[in-house]
């Protein structure tokens, strides 16, 4: 398929830029190659366990390529050790070598002794690569004559790799700041909860991206109150969007930029539906830069162990006494399980949108507890990126939005850093040709 000038540049606009590691991994391979080539080494003889090693351990981070170059080694070590008795055994005993079952069985045996040798060590870690190079050494068999060069060279190609790959990670290559884009980043791509805080590595990471200047704007489904949980006292260079895009939070002064509330006649008869059928709920307001939740009605007891959870933050005030009647309230929360937050949402649904109002269900931090939060139909993420960029454009009309997200969502501390990496090498890419004035 040809594409059109128009549709190459749309093509290259989706493309990611190339980050630092993908480069160097590139170089370090090829470098690898060219010294068994210079060795004279063609087509199928050329040996790839350099190559193959410096892939694994080139890292994003010197002090991991050297971490992972110390494993490779130790996994090479074992697995060479036992591959090297597999093979003086089956030639000290030619007969083996005859029974291929036999012989097979063997390997089995190395396999498994290759694994263990590296749990009883304590590096379980380097376990699967220990029994890879023990069967790349052995499998070859009968063609191998000398056993004694085998494991030599699989340990020389090893440490050529890591060599390789650790030099050429103590080079930076070029790279271009991008200090015109504003990078938004949802706080669940980095965290399992809001009561979790950011696993130590990704936050190291942020902070760093924070203090080299990167504007990142955090996106909270929540209150601000978690985000000193969540994030310590990492510095916010740029505002961050709040309440699932109901507030905009200026986290280094700690205010309140901008607030969607709910229409006072809208949130009259939200309230009127909820109290006609003796259904509990939470009403938030902010109240000089403090968010203020007035509670409605009795408390279930299983609703219980979240209010005290959350009430015991110095970013709250939980009162019990009715809400002033001119108070514009940001949004309102019912707490129940499962079905009945279901049953209530489906009653509410279809009279939302003509009251101004839209609905968000959500899982709450104690299982079987779920969350019916109900917010102005105006209060959304993609308004509140662009009321923001509006302010951010008054001091800098150059600005662009970037989303990075996480399409999957948060399983691990891997999640999180492989989401700031994406974002650090979209914030200071490789200042290559094809990379230079491109844009996200």
């Amino acid at each position: 398929m040809k594409l059109s000038s128009s549709g190459r540049a749309a093509l290259l606009q989706r493309l990611p830029p190339l980050g630092q590691r993908i480069t160097k991994t590139a170089f370090a391979v090829f470098l690898c190659l060219l010294y068994y080539y210079l060795r004279g080494y063609r087509g199928q003889e050329m040996p790839t366990e350099a190559a193959i090693t410096a892939i694994i351990c080139m890292q994003p981070y010197v002090r991991d390529t050297r971490d992972y170059a110390i494993s490779r080694f130790e996994g090479t070590l074992i697995g060479t050790f036992w591959g090297f008795l597999f093979l003086l055994l089956v030639l000290a005993f030619p007969s083996i070598g005859r029974v291929m079952p036999l012989l097979y069985a063997l390997m089995g045996v190395g396999i498994l002794a290759s694994l263990y040798t590296a749990v009883v060590i304590r590096k379980p870690d380097t376990s699967g690569l220990a029994a890879i190079v023990f069967i790349c050494i052995v499998i070859a068999f009968p063609e191998i004559e000398e056993p004694l060069r085998q494991a030599g060279d699989r340990i020389f190609g090893v440490l050529l790799g890591t060599l390789i790959a650790v030099a050429v990670n103590l080079f930076r290559l070029p790279r271009r700041k991008n200090r015109d884009y504003v990078f938004f980043v949802r706080i669940k791509d980095l965290a399992p909860d809001r009561f979790s805080s950011i696993p130590s590595a990704a936050l190291f990471k942020l902070n760093y991206l924070f203090g080299d200047g990167a504007k990142i704007s955090l996106m909270s489904e929540h209150a601000p109150a978690f985000l000193g949980l969540q994030l310590g006292q990492a510095p916010f260079p740029v505002p961050l969007i709040v309440m699932d895009g109901a507030a905009i939070y200026d986290g280094s002064e700690n205010v309140y930029l901008y607030t969607e509330t709910v229409p006072l006649s809208s949130s009259a008869w939200l309230r009127g539906q909820l109290d006609a059928h003796s259904i509990s709920y939470f009403i938030y307001t902010v109240h000089k830069n403090k968010t203020c939740i007035f509670h409605q009605g009795e408390i279930r007891p299983q609703e219980k162990v979240i209010y005290d959870r959350m009430r015991r933050s110095p970013y709250r005030s939980y009162l019990n006494e009715d809400t002033c009647v001119s108070e514009e309230i940001v949004y309102i929360k019912v707490l129940g399980d499962k079905a009945r937050i279901e049953a209530l949402h489906d009653a509410l649904q279809p009279h939302l949108l003509a009251h101004g109002l839209r609905a968000v269900v959500r899982e709450q931090s104690v299982k079987g507890v779920y969350g019916l939060y109900l917010y102005s139909v105006q209060a959304t993420w993609p308004r509140a990126e662009e009321r923001l960029m509006t302010l951010l454009h008054q001091a800098e009309p150059a600005l662009s939005p970037v989303e990075v997200f996480l399409p999957g969502g948060y399983h691990s501390e891997h999640d999180a850093m492989h989401l700031l990496h994406i974002l650090g090498d979209l914030y200071e890419p490789v200042a290559l040709p094809w990379n230079k004035n491109k844009e996200l």
